[in-house]
């Protein structure tokens, strides 16, 4: 009994984002736990590479995948049919999925800020009402979204995905209390610099490099499995009483004092 409460056995996953980085890390980890896995992503060249490395290393597992945008509502509308063909309900979503364009709050335009808004916040919300009959198909279910210490502090990842990854953080607080009587816990990441090829260009400035590991208490840059780690947590029977959360992965970040 003690075993199964840190398995996934039998559960079927759903992950956006998991061509590379964070998605592709927790995609693994979640097979890794024993669950069987759909990758859902936009670069289909690169999500078929990622499911070919995944299928190398987890041969008895089932992993799928499609090619879509999560930003696009009928992307979106497909991501779940396709769900609902090729599996029986849906135990665990992962709203990683997202993406930004760093500028000056008055240098965006209406599609730069509204497209950030779809990708990060937007998609989360709907694929989690979309999901929701699927995910309530069974006893107990969970949602992690990927959110930020941008949406708790302010950091230069500019305004609007800042106000994504709160409203995503509020969006988590508010399902986790209307959705637990389903049996589904709802719960978030908040990752800080994480070690990806989105964060290598702005990372390579040394002398940003070198302000970013000072304000970091471990002093280095976070690993994707690290991440993955803590969604594989809230993933497992062993988190069954925790809802609402949201477990920063910032190397101590956000406890920092002058």
């Amino acid at each position: 009994m003690t075993a199964n409460r840190w398995r996934l056995d039998g559960q079927i996953a759903l992950v956006t984002g998991a061509s590379a980085g964070i998605g592709l890390a927790i995609a693994r980890e979640l097979l890794d736990f024993g669950a069987d896995v759909l990758l859902v992503a936009r670069d289909a060249d690169l999500l078929q590479l990622a499911r070919d490395d995944l299928l190398d290393e987890f041969p008895h597992r089932d992993i799928r995948a499609l090619a879509a945008d999560v930003a696009d509502d009928e992307d979106r509308r497909e991501i779940l049919d396709w769900v609902e063909d090729h599996s029986d309900g849906l135990n665990i979503l992962v709203n990683n999925a997202g993406g930004n364009i760093t500028k000056a709050a008055i240098d965006y335009t209406e599609d730069e800020w509204r497209g950030i808004f779809e990708s990060n916040l937007f998609s989360a919300f709907e694929l989690s009402r979309y999901a929701h009959p699927l995910l309530t198909q069974h006893a107990a279910s969970s949602i992690v979204n990927v959110g930020s210490v941008s949406g708790i502090t302010a950091v230069r990842s500019g305004a609007p995905y800042g106000m994504t990854k709160a409203a995503l953080h509020q969006l988590t607080r508010n399902l986790a209390a209307e959705w637990a009587e389903d049996g589904v816990r709802v719960n978030a990441v908040a990752p800080w610099y994480i070690r990806t090829r989105r964060t290598s260009g702005p990372l390579s400035d040394p002398d940003y490099y070198e302000e970013v590991i000072d304000r970091t208490p471990m002093r280095r840059i976070g690993e994707p499995e690290e991440v993955a780690a803590a969604v594989g947590f809230l993933c497992l029977p062993a988190a069954s009483y925790i809802t609402g959360e949201c477990i920063a992965v910032d190397g101590g970040f956000l406890r920092y004092g002058f």
